[in-house]
C-alpha cells in the first residue's frame, strides 16, 4: 500500500469516529504535533488529544484538497477540517504531513490558524448558549 492510501484510509478512519481504528496507524513512538499547539510524544499523549477532538464534534469530515507523496514516503495534505458542532459546521484550512515509517504514522504535524479555530468554537458555543 502506498503512503498516499495510508493517509487517505487514516483521514477515512478520522471521519468513522472510531478512536480505536485511528489510533492503529501510529507508531508506538509517533510524534504529533498540532501546530501551533505544543508537541505530543507517544500514542497514550496522542490518544487523548484525538479522543478530545473525536469527541467535539457530532461529524466530522476532512476534505481533502491536494494530496502528494515525496519520493521518501512524505505525504502531504491540503485540506478543510469540518466539524459537525451543535448543528454547525466549524470549518479550518489545514496543511497536513505525514512521515510513514513501515507503514504506520511515525510524525504527524498539522499547520492550522488557532485563532480562527477558537472564533469559531466561541461563536457557535455561544448561539448554543443564546438558543
Amino acid at each position: 500500500m502506498s503512503n498516499t492510501a495510508i493517509v487517505k484510509d487514516f483521514i477515512a478512519a478520522w471521519e468513522a469516529q472510531d478512536l480505536d481504528r485511528v489510533m492503529g496507524f501510529f507508531t508506538d513512538d509517533a510524534v504529533y504535533h498540532n501546530i501551533p499547539m505544543p508537541v505530543l510524544n507517544g500514542v497514550a499523549d496522542i490518544r487523548k488529544t484525538i479522543a478530545g477532538f473525536i469527541g467535539m464534534g457530532e461529524k466530522l469530515v476532512f476534505e481533502t484538497h491536494h494530496i502528494a507523496e515525496a519520493s521518501g514516503g512524505v505525504v502531504m495534505t491540503e485540506r478543510t477540517d469540518k466539524f459537525l458542532m451543535n448543528g454547525q459546521w466549524l470549518e479550518l484550512p489545514v496543511m497536513g504531513v505525514f512521515e510513514i515509517k513501515d507503514g504506520k504514522i511515525a510524525k504527524w504535524r498539522d499547520y492550522f490558524d488557532l485563532g480562527q479555530f477558537q472564533t469559531q468554537v466561541a461563536a457557535i458555543s455561544s448561539q448554543k448558549v443564546a438558543e
